[in-house]
């Protein structure tokens, strides 16, 4: 498998000083590398700006890995064969240019007519962009590098058309996390897990790591362990149903015949099992968690019956789930064919599978139809946040969807009020910033409301024509918010100019702030919001609260109408009456202990200690951390935090640390 050519991979031998070496003695490593490709004549908004690679020259159609999972050193090891295509505008001589981070390349070879092994030249560093051009790459230079970003590693690849990077990932590496045993629900073996999104998959492979690059790939991964299990974001052994079987030697086969954007590479490693969800879904989980997932999720078969009937067919052959240890920093990740999704959804109710719809829409927007930059998130997340609440709607009914969407709203304003101006814009420009940055409300419920707002405008019929064309016209392609433009006009304004006349595109996509809307409303929310203004005035007591039918969504609501200036006795009233600390619904809980915090209620500070070290979803994390320094007990969370950081994900742990500076000795 893969491009060893005349000898077996070193990749997984080779140590820095190795491959320092190497750089130091390569002819190219010691003139340094060549100057970056132009992109200045390339068309507006179409540039990555988070990638070095070289695309409209040179592009990475296809991927073969072949991957040795190492626990022990906590490394992928092996080769990634890459497949090239050349642009008709591609300069004779042109080098490939590939996103990196923290990988330690030992070779990049090709095969000659004879077979023979060639090794061509190559460097790994950060060069210096051309004044004229800086705007149009990742911010950084030679001198001072690029730690968003990586390094881009730049190979002569002459005329050939195959090229394979013999390499190993760094200890460091951001997309990855290694779990020791006791981190996990079974607690006897160990597990691997990797979040690709935004730019963190070329830290375990080499590719031009853009959402605007799609590429195919095959992949053989090697676990020596029998007891443990990969699972990937493509069908296993050449498309059988999962979980796939162990191939002599320890590997297991996978497979995503669709062009898929890089960041939805994905790859699992842990005591897993499966239990199907219908002929075309499973889930899987630790054996510990499975039947209590499974029951959870039993009504995605029926989510993806209804999206199909609304939006087009699913595209993807397989809808199945991954449920991770506490440590995953996301609530879901869409992974195609294999929704990554935290622990913390399985409420015991149902209440929280609007994760499940969310993850299960972006299988049309997101995955089929992709943002081309980061710059253009908001078209992958704001259609997702519509798609999601329609699917709510349709299988759970009006009533949910639209406590869903008041409280989504709230957020919004709520996030908006803190956040600078550049923020709050859904075309934005992240120029110099990761991309992580951009995970805010806005993208997502912003983006959404504007979908929203179209369908009041046009009439929910036609609009869902509308989405399903654009589903159509753009199935496996990324694209910018300026073609999202384009199409929009075409295809619904200029078909109904007196609809269009409702819509101010501009102060939607280009503007700060929220238009005017139609203010979603909630029956059911209002009858509580009536229960929160008649406790605080004292005319009902905190145990005769009518709550006993109270939704996950209600009880949000609930604590949501809460000020934050509480007196500390009636907060320890409300608990009393409510048992609201011992709740361990993971959204209540987090939602409670930020108002514990900020009103200074100490009953619930061992369940607050307890949270920050055993769950590692950054939705939870950020706003309780945030609370302690905001509250004036930055040194207790630095407390809790030094404890809790080696089990959270590099993703969490980077946003954390800027809140709150890295413990000391890391």
């Amino acid at each position: 498998m893969g491009m060893r050519i005349g000898q077996s991979s070193r990749a997984g031998q080779l140590g820095v000083l190795g491959l320092v070496a190497i750089l130091a003695t390569s002819a190219s490593a010691q003139e340094g590398p060549p100057p970056p490709p132009s992109r200045q004549g390339l068309p507006p908004g179409s540039v990555d700006v988070h990638s070095w690679g070289n695309p409209h020259q040179i592009r990475v159609n296809y991927v073969i890995l072949d991957l040795a999972v190492d626990f022990e050193a906590r490394r992928l090891s092996g080769d990634a064969v890459l497949a090239l295509e050349r642009t008709p505008d591609c300069p004779e001589g042109a080098a490939l240019w590939l996103d990196t981070k923290g990988l330690e390349v030992e070779a990049v070879v090709a095969r000659g007519e004879d077979g023979s092994r060639i090794e061509l030249p190559f460097t790994v560093g950060v060069p210096e962009v051309p004044e004229g051009e800086r705007r149009l790459f990742p911010s950084g230079s030679r001198a001072d590098g690029s730690p968003i970003h990586g390094a881009p590693l730049v190979v002569e690849v002459g005329d050939h058309v195959e090229v394979a990077v013999e390499y190993r990932t760094g200890r460091d590496a951001s997309a990855l996390q290694w779990l020791e045993p006791e981190q996990t629900a079974g607690g006897t073996h160990p597990f691997l897990f990797s979040q690709g999104q935004a730019i963190h998959t070329r830290s375990w492979i080499p590719l031009q790591d853009s959402p605007g690059v799609r590429v195919r790939y095959f992949a053989e991964i090697r676990v020596g362990d029998p007891a443990l299990r990969p699972v990937m974001s493509g069908l296993g052994n050449f498309g059988t149903a999962p979980p796939g079987r162990r191939r002599r030697g320890g590997g297991y086969l996978f497979e995503m015949r669709n062009p898929n954007p890089p960041y939805l590479i994905a790859l699992a490693v842990g005591d897993l099992e499966f239990r199907p969800l219908g002929g075309r879904s499973g889930v899987y989980a630790e054996p510990a968690l499975v039947e209590a997932a499974a029951e959870e999720f039993a009504d995605t078969p029926e989510m993806i019956e209804t999206t199909e009937g609304r939006f087009g067919p699913y595209r993807w052959d397989r809808y199945d789930l991954l449920v991770l240890p506490p440590s995953f920093p996301f609530g879901g990740m869409e992974n195609p064919m294999l929704t990554f999704a935290t622990p913390t959804i399985l409420a015991g109710d149902r209440s929280l599978v609007s994760l499940v719809a969310h993850e299960l829409a972006h299988s049309w927007s997101g995955n089929l139809v992709t943002n081309a930059t980061w710059d253009d998130f908001w078209l992958n997340e704001g259609f997702t946040s519509y798609l999601e609440r329609r699917i709510i709607e349709d299988v759970f009914g009006a009533d949910r969807a639209e406590m869903e969407q008041v409280l989504a709203l709230a957020g919004l304003r709520a996030e908006l009020e803190g956040l600078d101006e550049r923020d709050q814009i859904l075309a934005i420009d992240l120029w110099g910033r990761d991309p992580d940055d951009n995970v805010t409300s806005v993208p997502y419920d912003k983006g959404a409301l504007f979908l929203r707002s179209l369908e009041f405008a046009f009439g929910r019929e036609r609009f869902d024509d509308f989405l399903r064309g654009y589903f159509d016209h753009f199935a496996f392609r990324s694209i910018t918010t300026e073609q999202f433009e384009r199409y929009l006009v075409e295809h619904l304004f200029e078909a109904d100019p007196e609809a269009a006349e409702r819509i101010d595109l501009r102060a939607w996509l280009d503007e700060p702030g929220l238009p005017p809307i139609e203010e979603p409303t909630s029956d059911r929310l209002a009858r509580v919001e009536e229960q929160v203004r008649a406790w605080l005035d004292g005319e009902v007591e905190a145990e005769d609260l009518r709550t006993e039918d109270w939704t996950t969504q209600e009880w949000l609501r609930f604590l949501g109408q809460l000020p934050e200036d509480l007196p500390v006795d009636r907060v320890s009233e409300l608990d009393r009456g409510l048992m609201i600390t011992r709740k361990q619904n993971a959204e209540i809980a987090c939602k409670w202990l930020e108002l514990a915090i900020r009103t200074g209620y100490g009953e619930a500070d061992s369940r607050l200690d307890r949270f920050l070290t055993t769950i590692g979803r950054r939705k939870f994390l950020m706003p309780l951390y945030s609370a302690m320094v905001d509250a004036g007990e930055i040194d207790r969370a630095r407390v809790i935090y030094a404890m809790a950081r080696p089990k959270y994900h590099p993703i969490a742990v980077e946003s954390i640390d800027r809140l709150l500076g890295a413990p000391a000795g890391e």
